[in-house]
């Protein structure tokens, strides 16, 4: 589990994370969402112990996050940046082969090199494994930076998976597959805290959602609950409406003058 315990950071005076507090469990995809400036980001380095709070207190599987080592964090959890920049030229085999350093002294074994491919697999990056890593796409290198994180955690019984908005530059397919791939995870055992910059994306694949704004938590509870049409006005500054086709399981979130211009097209038919 990890308690977030009325947590705030600040930089030369300014507020950017304020009280924020919530609870988050293996099994579960928590979704950070909010307007550009909410503190997503910071609240994600804080977790991950690139920032230390001001005040308050982050508990990471029974023990404050400032206590442990940083070889010991990294064998319990994994992260995916918004931007890995990497401009050596490693193979995609030796970046995601990064994940497994935790787990080795001097060079990896086998088991090593078998998970590493698996999760190259998993990313639909296997053709790739000799390919330079500059030379992909900024899609294709997320996705490398994904296997590489998964390598990491694998086989960490109730590890934890932070990503900080994992689908950037990826296309309409892998945005989604990435996110499959994250509730299976989940599925597994895992947990998962995301910062997601599609609000479909949160209310289709997210078990929880922490919605912020001006650094501090707005709502946070199951995705029904949170990402209302009212939540997101107030967040965004956007009117939406939240429909349920009859062709999808789950329900869809679209700006209030696209919803208005379908309805009034359907009308003049």
């Amino acid at each position: 589990m990890i308690s977030v315990n009325q947590v705030s950071f600040s930089v030369k005076g300014r507020s950017l994370v304020e009280n924020i507090r919530f609870q988050a469990t293996t099994g579960e995809l928590w979704a950070i969402v909010g307007a550009n400036g909410a503190g997503k980001s910071t609240l994600m380095k804080l977790l991950t112990r690139e920032h230390t709070p001001d005040s308050g207190t982050i508990d990471f599987l029974g023990k404050d996050l400032k206590n442990y080592k940083l070889k010991e964090l990294a064998q319990l959890r994994a992260v995916l940046a918004q931007q890995n920049n990497i401009s050596l030229s490693f193979t995609v085999r030796e970046i995601v082969m990064m994940g497994r350093y935790p787990f080795y002294d001097a060079s990896p074994d086998k088991h090593d090199h078998r998970i590493a491919e698996l999760c190259l697999e998993k990313t639909g990056m296997a053709a790739f494994g000799n390919r330079l890593f500059p030379t992909l796409s900024g899609g294709e290198q997320q996705r490398v930076q994904l296997a590489r994180t998964l390598a990491q955690i694998w086989e960490v019984k109730g590890g934890y998976l932070f990503l900080d908005e994992p689908t950037t530059g990826m296309d309409l397919l892998h945005q989604y597959e990435t996110f499959q791939l994250a509730k299976e995870m989940t599925i597994k055992g895992f947990g998962v805290i995301a910062v997601v910059h599609d609000l479909n994306l949160a209310l289709q694949y997210a078990d929880k959602v922490l919605m912020m704004k001006d650094g501090k938590a707005l709502s946070a509870g199951t995705p029904e609950t949170v990402l209302t049409e009212g939540n997101i006005k107030d967040a965004f500054g956007l009117s939406v409406r939240i429909i349920q086709p009859e062709s999808t399981p789950f329900p869809v979130i679209v700006p209030d003058t696209a919803y208005k211009n379908n309805v009034e097209n359907i009308n003049s038919l």
